[in-house]
């Protein structure tokens, strides 16, 4: 991958002008020398001054960075070469998730300057797992939101099933989540009883504080029950539960669950694991560090009023130089390698991890009180732009379909009933042959069975799997799905019952599970 990226980027460079944002490791090495040079020089001309003003030098642990020009109060920024381009995009990728192109763009913003939204989207393009998770072509649903204006005045809950990849005794994954600031709790479930439920819930109540609402789509009973029994546990606690609405009308909750179930998959897959109720721990961080579209900014900056810290990996210090530290010693001749241009506002956040452990430094009260007004400031940037998100709602116009050739790499989603659910979204095919309009496609598992029309596919931007790298087996999608499962398919198991489930003659009944949201729509049910 890393050397696709860089022939790509290649190409791409070709057809820039010399000026160009991309900095070659020649470039790059040449600009640190002609600055320091400059700052010799006592007399300038006009150009010099513009170079002044948009690039400067700093040695961190004897090596010499380029970085934006320092002001008080600024956050330092690198310029990076093309050479370590793909490693700090691949790193950023990975640590937010897999997360699309504005989540990369804020990560990235962050610490680095010249990364392009072209260079970024380059590699999306080449992340094979990006390709499987990512949507397809669809409709969207117009939908009515519901706008909170504190923390905690409305959460929603809903269970992810998992009971056809329980681990352990695990089979389902509760999610909770602040309606205003979308800041997710994620917790493992043995069932899906009010009791357990309640008990989980009281656990994040008594950290966070209790909702006056609380919001569920799995009917008024469930809602009833786990409010009843959340009162006999809390005496104090009084709340109310919200209005049972459709999955596909109250969204937010549902595309959270969306977005875990990727996260999910593709931990699942970097990790070579199928312990999901251990992943969800590092789903949940991840989720809640990275950029919302919504409320345009991180749920944890939302709910805390600061970015998520992993150690010194959100320090001032290039990441080569953060993976040599050992000891504190280490730490601080690091940070005093940084010349002393550098403003003391800039490392505070640098040196946080020392600083707070010595509290007689700074005034408690003036820290918390601007703690305090920067929560305040962060929520109610959330509001504002959660009712601009609401007022731009509408539905999706029809795309038009270009014609596809052979060798074209394309995803083709797994139907809701044979994809587990932390399985990614689709498979990824090339197309072997055509006829009469349709497409004959082909995976590296084998060739599917049927013939495609161009609506069920979309085809990818890169090529990743070729006509000769599939094996000369048909199959069937659903066999395909299993193949590609992280966790060995969804298991077909489920009901088409038009009663209430109450005999074994229920499939999932007699397999001694709880019926789920693949089975019978809209029945009553009492095996659930």
């Amino acid at each position: 991958m890393e050397n696709t990226f860089n022939n790509r980027l290649n190409n791409i460079l070709d057809l820039k002008k010399p000026n160009s944002t991309y900095l070659s490791k020649l470039k790059y090495d040449e600009l640190i020398v002609h600055l320091k040079e400059l700052k010799l020089k006592k007399t300038k001309i006009p150009n010099d001054y513009k170079l002044i003003k948009k690039y400067d030098t700093m040695r961190v642990c004897n090596v010499e960075k380029l970085v934006v020009p320092i002001n008080e109060g600024n956050q330092i920024k690198y310029y990076v070469h093309n050479e370590e381009l793909f490693n700090i995009l691949h790193e950023t990728h990975l640590s937010i998730g897999h997360g699309g192109r504005s989540r990369m763009e804020h990560e990235l913003n962050i610490k680095y300057k010249n990364i392009t939204r072209e260079a970024i989207m380059l590699y999306l393009n080449l992340c094979e797992s990006c390709q499987k998770k990512g949507s397809t072509i669809k409709k969207g649903l117009v939908v009515k939101p519901i706008i909170s204006k504190e923390m905690n005045s409305r959460c929603q809950i809903d269970l992810i099933d998992m009971q056809a990849q329980p681990d352990g005794n695990y089979k389902f994954i509760l999610v909770y989540q602040d309606h205003l600031t979308k800041f997710v709790n994620l917790r493992p479930l043995s069932n899906k009883r009010a009791e357990e439920v309640a008990y989980v819930l009281l656990d994040i109540f008594t950290t966070f504080g209790a909702p006056a609402i609380l919001q569920s789509d799995n009917g008024r009973e469930f809602s009833n029950k786990i409010v009843e029994e959340l009162c006999s546990m809390w005496k104090d606690l009084k709340i109310v539960h919200g209005k049972p609405r459709h999955s596909q009308s109250q969204g937010s909750v549902e595309r959270a669950n969306q977005d875990i179930e990727n996260m999910l998959g593709t931990w699942l897959e970097d990790n070579k694991t199928k312990k999901w109720s251990e992943g969800i721990k590092f789903v949940q961080f991840m989720k809640n560090r990275s950029f919302h579209h919504g409320i345009k900014s991180s749920p944890y900056e939302a709910m805390f009023g600061s970015r998520a810290k992993i150690g010194l990996n959100n320090c001032v210090l290039p990441m080569h130089v953060v993976e040599k530290l050992k000891t504190e010693e280490d730490l601080e001749k690091a940070l005093n390698t940084i010349e002393e241009k550098e403003s003391k506002e800039k490392n505070k956040e640098g040196n946080e991890v020392i600083v707070e452990e010595n509290e007689e430094n700074y005034n408690s009260e003036d820290a918390l009180s601007s703690r305090k007004l920067s929560i305040q400031i962060k929520r109610n940037e959330s509001v504002q732009n959660l009712e601009k998100q609401a007022n731009k709602m509408k539905s999706l116009s029809e795309r038009r379909f270009c014609e596809g050739n052979i060798g074209d790499s394309v995803k083709i989603k797994i139907p809701d009933v044979d994809r587990a659910r932390s399985d990614l979204r689709s498979i990824l095919a090339v197309i072997i042959s055509m006829e009469d309009g349709n497409y004959k496609l082909g995976t590296t598992k084998g060739k599917l069975q049927h013939y495609y029309s161009r609506n069920q596919f979309t085809i990818c931007k890169e090529k990743f799997v070729s006509v000769d790298e599939v094996p000369d087996i048909q199959l069937s999608l659903r066999e395909a799905a299993r193949l590609f499962s992280n966790l060995g398919g969804q298991g077909y198991d489920r009901c088409t019952c038009v009663q209430k489930c109450e005999t074994r003659r229920c499939k999932c009944k007699a397999a001694g599970i709880l019926c789920n949201s693949k089975c019978h729509s809209g029945n009553t049910c009492k095996n659930k």
